[in-house]
């Protein structure tokens, strides 16, 4: 690795320490599915984010609902203090295309459809409400 680029990657952990993020990789749902769950609960504040997430009845939303527990964790853990009710909300979340599984399907007249099986990445930052709307 170069000066150059050692240097901006220094850079870029510096400015991570102090944001708590998870992420969830290699999901075997297709990413639409995934945005689906997450388009419900970006911007949310964390506790009701948890909430709306239980009680959902889509499978993505046990993953993400998980996903968030940690994230929500990895905050407290840094900033050594106990996450309460109205303090943190979900700043970002984004839904990434992981690599892609093809598989072969027996057709009729010796033919063989492709069956793609997708799968995704999942990034969910939390951060503190009076920070986020700066």
């Amino acid at each position: 690795m170069g000066v150059r680029k050692r240097l901006s990657a220094d850079k870029k952990k510096e400015a991570r320490k102090d944001v708590a993020f998870a992420k969830l990789t290699n999901v075997p749902t297709s990413p639409r599915k995934m945005r689906l769950v997450a388009d419900m609960v970006r911007g949310v504040e964390v506790f009701r984010a948890l909430g709306i997430l239980k009680f959902s009845n889509k499978e993505a939303a046990a993953r993400l609902e998980k996903l968030l527990r940690s994230a929500i964790a990895n905050w407290e853990a840094k900033n050594d203090q106990k996450a309460e009710n109205g303090m943190l909300r979900i700043s970002t979340i984004y839904v990434n295309c992981a690599p892609m599984l093809k598989r072969l399907r027996p057709a009729p007249q010796g033919r063989g459809y492709r069956i793609r099986k997708r799968a995704n990445h999942v990034t969910l930052v939390v951060d503190t409400i009076d920070n986020a709307n700066n």
